[in-house]
């Protein structure tokens, strides 16, 4: 779905990105048709075109604060990925940083995140509205990074986001539907809107704490870049950000990562070969009540795939997964345990996951 700049070419959500051509700062509205064009805006942030994924034209054009879809005329598979995903950035992202930009930046040194999107929509076209959030555990200025959050401020068409759902959340005073999967090079983990968003003023630290209480990133990880824009499948002229911002305070104490509770311990067990693995995983419960239906969240490390499963039900096969009991393995009682295991492949040493929670609580491991 996107991933331009610098000349990489880049799996992302499914999706083939390659090189983008940066251009000058925008002074009047700027026009770009170029498939990769970028400019800049405002002095901080920058837009691009990313056609990435037809090659039917697609036009921008870009003014003081943000930029419109003036042609988009590419067809995508709404059972497959989007054609592009025109946006306007804060930060680096493949070697190209906005200008004067703070990032990459350790999540434990941000004391406070907000940002300020307004959107314009149009009716008969197929297409999300994604404003993405990227995260990596070391600095990176260039190449894909683990982690990608999208929040998807709308939806229009048969359309859905990597993976599967895991459940609803509330972030911000909003409800949220959360998705997570992979895309074979990253991990993605996605908030849907019930309905369509049109302009907010939000906390994005706090999706990536919500993130990070799931065990899919810590604070010690890399924040890179700051994206908002359209993931358009069929049409799209007359999409627009109209504004974006963004402001990114130091210091402070950050809220600490999850600490380990005493209500479940997780025993995983292992054993690897050349490019395969299997593990078995035991849930005991160390609470004072039963657990009756229980849900296992844990995140892969990379280059690992789930192939089969056993005693569980698992959604994923790579990255952040979710193991639920079946039937006959719903209840817990206190000091019992349940199992489940599954056979994978791995590319490179084998190691194992080393965060989990049980029905949102973290556990201790063994």
């Amino acid at each position: 779905m996107k991933r331009f700049l610098a000349a990489a070419l880049v799996l992302v959500a499914g999706s083939v990105t390659a090189m983008v051509v940066a251009t000058g700062p925008a002074q009047a509205d700027t026009r770009i048709c170029e498939q990769y064009g970028s400019t800049t805006i405002q002095g901080r942030y920058v837009v691009m075109n990313n056609r990435w994924g037809t090659s039917a034209e697609q036009c921008i054009n870009v003014t003081a604060t943000g930029f419109a879809i003036t042609s988009q005329q590419g067809v995508g598979n709404t059972s497959g990925a989007p054609v592009s995903y025109p946006a306007v950035f804060y930060g680096c992202h493949y070697t190209n940083c906005s200008p004067g930009t703070v990032l990459p930046r350790r999540v434990s040194d941000i004391s406070s995140l907000t940002s300020n999107i307004t959107y314009r929509y149009v009716s008969g076209a197929t297409y999300d509205a994604a404003y993405d959030i990227w995260l990596d555990p070391a600095p990176r200025t260039d190449g894909v990074n683990a982690m990608e959050i999208m929040i998807w401020f709308n939806r229009q068409g048969n359309i859905q986001p990597i993976g599967s759902p895991v459940g609803n959340t509330t972030i911000g005073g909003r409800s949220w539907q959360v998705w997570q999967g992979s895309n074979g090079s990253n991990n993605v983990i996605s908030y849907v809107a019930p309905s369509a968003i049109t302009s907010w003023n939000f906390s994005v630290l706090d999706f990536i704490t919500d993130v990070r209480n799931r065990g899919a990133i810590t604070s010690s990880w890399y924040l890179t870049s700051l994206q908002a824009g359209f993931e358009p499948w069929i049409g799209g002229a007359g999409l627009a950000v109209e504004s974006f911002s963004t402001t990114i305070n130091s210091g402070g104490t950050p809220p600490p990562d999850p600490t380990p509770t005493s209500s479940c311990r997780v025993t995983y067990a292992a054993d690897s070969w050349n490019n395969g693995f299997t593990a078995n995983v035991t849930v005991t419960n160390t609470g004072s009540t039963p657990v009756n239906g229980w849900t296992l969240g844990f995140t892969l490390p990379p280059n690992q795939a789930v192939t089969s499963s056993w005693n569980a039900t698992l959604t994923g096969s790579s990255g952040p997964l979710t193991a639920r009991n079946i039937s006959w393995n719903g209840t817990i009682p206190p000091g019992g345990n349940a199992t489940f295991g599954f056979q994978g492949t791995h590319a490179g040493s084998y190691t194992s996951p080393s965060q989990f929670t049980l029905n949102g609580s973290t556990c201790t491991t063994a």
